[in-house]
């Protein structure tokens, strides 16, 4: 920033839309992404170095997940009542401290499973509320018609991340021990949260004076419900999730080890489909479908291919190359659906409505993962997994019959959500031009 004026004209710029927020937001997203996703690897062995076994390691991701889903509605509506900035900060200082204060038991002793279980429940809990503040901050950052491809980037950005965040974690804690990976990741949130300091709000118009959180809460239902695209896509992922969730966590290991030679070719089949979800947001930074929800949806049918795919089972290469479809095409649905919620939500809904949408993706993930087991006992794992496949085709052919689903088309400017003008003439959306 301390060019000439010269070399200013001269250096290349990126595009208008990519300015300070969307720019901060992706790189944030980053370092969180890489120290998340090693420390979901870490945190598995150090339960498991501490003595603990399968069933503890499921307990600890069973202590993330409760919370997430039991704040995540309040969560929602604090961050559409607060500045969503603040709300972030907040919620990574909390991931920060838990992480730093897990590394520290592992490093320095023998963790017991209570007090590694509440810690992870604090991430879960800063999560709850980061999550919905997050996806308001990002969706009022960009604007017009260049929202899918931004949307598209970010998510790019970010899938890489995570791919190289569990690789490279797993390297970590073989190299070095999975306290040392947590440090990391306790580092990644508060640099994150470091560059989330510097959001600027100024776009987003004040928030009116409100009649309380559950006026809020209820405020966000009724935008939710009032929407038969929104909340039939949602119905149609908690199930869809948790179906396909069910399969990879406890049906695709299983498979793994009994007909495709073990763990090694399951996380290279994981990893095909974190390579999907890569290439199918960079396919939407240059496809631009009009009808976004038509086109996001008929691209969630491939999700049910995994779950086909190990139920017969098939060779090791045709897997790879399944995931990698089901990833690519299941990010296309991403993108869309990110920009629909852009298009036809309320900026100062758009928390609310994230919680919501959240909600309904998380909910039933639990549940499925416990009863995979006991479905397992009484149908026949294959039976089991064409279920699953069976399930994902079901509910997403009845969302079709949702005719907003069919007929909801992009529009090149955002009308729904007006904003106050900003101060900077030269900068449309307040310093993110």
């Amino acid at each position: 920033m301390n060019s000439t004026v010269g070399d200013c004209a001269s250096r290349p710029r990126g595009p208008a839309w990519a300015g300070r927020n969307y720019s901060l937001l992706t790189g944030a997203a980053i370092v969180t992404s890489l120290g998340a996703n090693g420390s979901l690897v870490a945190a598995a062995f150090a339960v498991l170095d501490a003595g603990g076994d399968g069933g503890d390691v499921g307990l600890v991701a069973a202590s993330r997940t409760l919370p997430l889903v039991v704040f995540l509605l309040i969560g929602g509506a604090v961050a559409d009542r607060l500045p969503r900035h603040r709300v972030m900060v907040a919620a990574n200082a909390l991931n920060c401290l838990s992480q730093a204060a897990f590394a520290v038991l592992v490093l320095t002793g023998e963790p017991r499973l209570w007090q590694m279980m509440l810690l992870t429940a604090l991430g879960g809990t800063g999560q709850a509320f980061f999550g919905p503040a997050a996806e308001g901050m990002l969706m009022s950052s960009v604007e017009g018609e260049q929202a899918g491809r931004a949307f598209a980037l970010f998510r790019m950005a970010t899938q890489g991340a995570a791919l190289g965040g569990a690789a490279l974690g797993g390297a970590l804690v073989a190299a070095v021990g999975p306290g040392w990976v947590l440090a990391v990741d306790a580092a990644a949130f508060a640099l994150a949260g470091t560059l989330r300091v510097f959001l600027d709000v100024g776009h987003i118009p004040p928030r009116a004076p409100g009649e309380g959180l559950s006026a809020d809460l209820r405020a966000g239902w009724r935008e939710f419900a009032g929407r038969p695209w929104l909340w039939g896509i949602v119905v149609q992922f908690s199930i869809a999730n948790a179906v396909v969730a069910a399969a990879d966590a406890v049906y695709g290991p299983l498979v793994a080890r009994d007909s495709l030679g073990g763990a090694g070719p399951w996380g290279l089949a994981l990893a095909a489909f974190g390579a999907g979800t890569v290439a199918g947001a960079l396919l939407m930074t240059r496809w631009r479908p009009r009808r976004l929800l038509l086109a996001g949806t008929l691209c969630v049918f491939p999700l049910a291919l995994p779950s086909a795919a190990l139920a017969v089972p098939v060779p090791v290469g045709v897997l790879y190359a399944v995931m990698f479809v089901a990833g690519t095409t299941v990010e296309v649905f991403g993108v869309s659906w990110m920009t629909a919620l852009h298009q036809e939500i309320p900026e100062d809904k758009l928390s609310r409505v994230s919680a919501y949408d959240w909600f309904g993706s998380v909910s039933l993930v639990p549940l499925a993962t416990a009863l995979a087991g006991p479905a397992e006992a009484v149908f026949g794992r294959t039976s089991a997994l064409w279920g699953c496949a069976g399930l994902v085709v079901v509910v997403t052919a009845l969302v079709l019959l949702v005719p907003d689903v069919r007929t909801l088309t992009r529009r090149t400017a955002r009308t729904t959500a007006p904003r106050l003008p900003s101060a900077d003439a030269e900068s449309p959306v307040g310093g993110l031009g």
